[in-house]
């Protein structure tokens, strides 16, 4: 395995032939920003230094790409692949609305979904798995294991997502915008879900 390592301001980053991984004392934004820029298939970088502020992941199935903040500030990045034709992944806000380490698809031949993050109640999580640098699933956003694994430790159920076709500006990132007719519908399913009715 190749390692090159580069200087990036205040923060040094290595680069191998598989994960980048961000390790700087400062934490450093503009590091991950930089390094998420040259991401390619199953890679990510990852540079959180587990502050207490909240989590939110923003994913563009128009890079390819998901970005993780802790209030404002870029802490990580990673290649995803999304939805393939027909099967695409829904855009929208959305909540975490189940975490299961060991999860099984349901409605693929039982397909793992390790460190699964569910979105949707109709199938649509994060998890780990193949991940090609394009859209190749049935509508769940695939990343590299290693990052599922960090990503699956730092969320909780009810963390913010937000999906977008458009390309994110990781130094001011989209909002998530939830319509009160779908904040009741989302209740009522998390309700319906929690007490074995769904």
């Amino acid at each position: 395995m190749r390692h090159f390592s580069i200087a990036l301001g205040i923060a040094s980053m290595a680069f191998a032939a598989g994960p980048i991984q961000a390790s700087a004392a400062t934490g450093s934004a503009d590091a991950v920003e930089t390094a998420a820029a040259a991401l390619s298939a199953n890679q990510f970088v990852w540079n959180d230094t587990g502050s207490s502020e909240a989590v939110s992941i923003v994913v563009s199935l128009g890079t390819q790409q998901a970005f993780v903040y802790r209030g404002q500030r870029l802490v990580a990045a990673s290649a995803i692949s999304s939805g393939r034709d027909g099967k695409d992944t829904p855009t929208g806000s959305y909540t975490i609305l189940q975490k299961d380490v060991d999860h099984r698809s349901n409605l693929y031949n039982a397909a793992r979904m390790p460190f699964m993050q569910r979105l949707t109640w109709d199938g649509v999580a994060i998890h780990a798995g193949n991940n090609p640098g394009f859209p190749a699933s049935h509508g769940c956003i695939r990343v590299p294991m290693a990052f599922a694994k960090k990503l699956f430790a730092i969320t909780d159920v009810g963390t913010t997502v937000v999906v977008t076709n458009d390309a994110v500006d990781s130094r001011n990132p989209p909002q998530p915008v939830f319509a009160s007719s779908t904040d009741a519908e989302t209740q009522a399913a998390n309700a319906a879900s929690l007490s074995g009715a769904h």
